[in-house]
This record gives C-alpha cells, structure tokens and sequence, in this order.
C-alpha cells in the first residue's frame, strides 16, 4: 500500500486524438519530466504511425518510457503494465524527475492507481489455440459474446474483449468477478487533466486518419505483414486489421479510410465513457485544449497537482 507520504502522480488523460502528447510536451517544457506513457498499442515495436507514438525528436526531447517495449507478438495485461510503469515511475523519481502519466488506456491507469485483481494462471497450450480463433472473428462478433459470458466486460475495446474471453472459456471464471475476489491495493494516488475537445474530436479524428495515410500507414503495414504473424496482439491496435483489409485487395482505399474513421470514433466514445464514470472528485481537472484559456488552466493543474 502506498503511504500518505508517497508523491502524487500528475496524469495527462483523454479520448484518442484528443491532444494528450502536445500539451504533455508543452508541459514537459517547464519542468525536468519523464513521460510514462499509457498507451497499449504504442508498447509494441513498429506499430508507429497508426498508433500516433511520439516522433523520434519528441522522444530525444522529454524521456519517454512504454513505448516499443514489447515484440508484436507478446501479449500485455493491464496488470504486467502497471508493474512496468510502478518501475518506470520509481526510477524517473530516483533521477529527480517528475514522472507524468500519459496516454488514454482507463484499464492500465486503473490498474496503476486503483485496486487491481490478481489474474489466474493460463493454459498456455490451449491459450495461444484460442487465440488464433478469437482472431478470426469480428470485434462486434466478440462484443456479443462477452455479452453473454461476462455483460460488464462488454462495452471494453478489443483487447479487453479478447482477454475477458481467454480467462472465461479457459477458468470458467468472469473477469468481473475476479476483480471483486482478488484485488490488491493501489500502488500510487494521481491528480487526473483529462483532455477533450468535445464534439471537434470527431472531425480531428478524421483529420488525422488522413495524415495517417499520407505519412505512409500502408507502407508500414504492409512492411508488417511480411514480417509479423496474422495473429499477432500488435494487430489489434485500432485500424491495423482494416489497413490490412486494404493491402490485400479486400477494401478499396477509400472504404478502409472511413472503416477506420469509423471505428476510431466509436474507440473514444468508449473512452470518454470510461472517463466519465471511472474518474470524479477534487482529482480530476477537465480540459478542452481548443479553448482560449486552456495553457492556464493546465499551468494551474500542473502547478497544484502536488498540493
């Protein structure tokens, strides 16, 4: 358990696209900074474009740990995440920098800073058998049935689908219940900026599918696709699979741009949602980055999170 004299940790957080990296950056400007980031399709290596990672002199500028640090084909529970980033954390402090939490993934953020439940251990044979499987289906497909075996696992992205999935066909368990059977404590407290534009998102989200694409996101997947297993977990990360669809002759340019469109909007109501239910109270600051006050207001966040 972590003791009341434990710092309080600053979280950049918001919807996808909603600007959490620039103002992060900017912020990182006034001070001696170490991002954290929390972003699970920015773990995996040469997932880059479609993932929106910082660029390379970004990185170079405001050290960033999280990013590339798993193969394509790994997999990362929230749980293996937050105990990365409770080291990434204890190390930024012990080199007298300010860890900053960023990135729009509510899972790992809860399991950082809230309870988080101890997962069971796997069949890893019958595991990677159902994994093939489960990655041939649809995400609505899976929707449906995480519907039926664990409904309050249902509104969750992907990848939280896919292990809701994995642990109830292979323990006969729900996640939902194991969360209420095996918590353990927080390992930090955080002060929360969430960051959203409102109703702009849609078309920023637009906007910068389309920088996407002109920045050579089918270059990058088809380089993948000769390199990394169709069913990898990297490929979950949101439009990879449509701009696979793509490269195969399956969509036509055109369909795929607004597939992905489509898909990554319906990602950050999901987000939103999340946000607004998961996070309240004196800790959490609500931002929209287009509005005229926005640099102080985040300054006055930044300058009180540690009070």
């Amino acid at each position: 358990m972590v003791g009341s004299s434990a710092p309080v940790i600053p979280v950049v957080c918001g919807p996808t696209a909603a600007g959490k990296t620039r103002l992060a950056l900017w912020l990182a400007e006034r001070a001696n900074v170490t991002i954290v980031s929390a972003d699970s399709r920015q773990l995996y290596r040469g997932f880059d474009i479609g993932t929106a990672k910082p660029t390379v002199a970004e990185r170079r500028a405001v050290p960033h740990c999280g990013i590339d640090v798993l193969e394509p084909t790994q997999r990362a529970s929230a749980a293996w995440w937050a105990d990365r980033a409770d080291e990434w954390i204890r190390e930024a402090l012990a080199e007298g920098r300010i860890p900053v939490v960023v990135g729009g993934t509510g899972l790992y953020l809860r399991a950082l800073f809230g309870a988080l439940f101890e997962e069971p251990p796997l069949d890893e044979e019958r595991r990677v058998a159902l994994q093939r499987e489960l990655a041939t289906r649809s995400t609505e497909s899976l929707r449906r049935w995480v519907g039926e075996l664990d409904p309050a696992r249902a509104t969750l992205g992907r990848t939280q689908l896919l292990r809701a999935l994995e642990i109830a066909l292979l323990t006969g368990r729900r996640v939902s219940d194991l969360h209420r059977e095996r918590q353990r404590p927080a390992r930090w407290s955080a002060r929360y900026l969430v960051v959203d534009p409102g109703p702009q998102l849609a078309t920023t989200i637009e906007t910068r599918v389309d920088a996407m694409m002109r920045d050579g996101w089918r270059d990058e997947v088809r380089r993948l696709m000769a390199e990394v297993p169709a069913d990898a977990p990297a490929w979950n990360a949101t439009g990879y699979r449509t701009i696979r669809l793509l490269e195969r002759g399956e969509l036509a340019e055109r369909d795929a741009v607004q597939r992905v469109v489509v898909d990554t909007r319906q990602y950050a109501k999901r987000q939103r949602t999340w946000f607004r239910h998961q996070l309240a109270g004196d800790d959490v600051t609500r931002l929209d980055p287009r509005e005229a006050e926005w640099q102080a207001r985040a300054l006055s966040w930044w300058q009180t999170w540690h009070a």
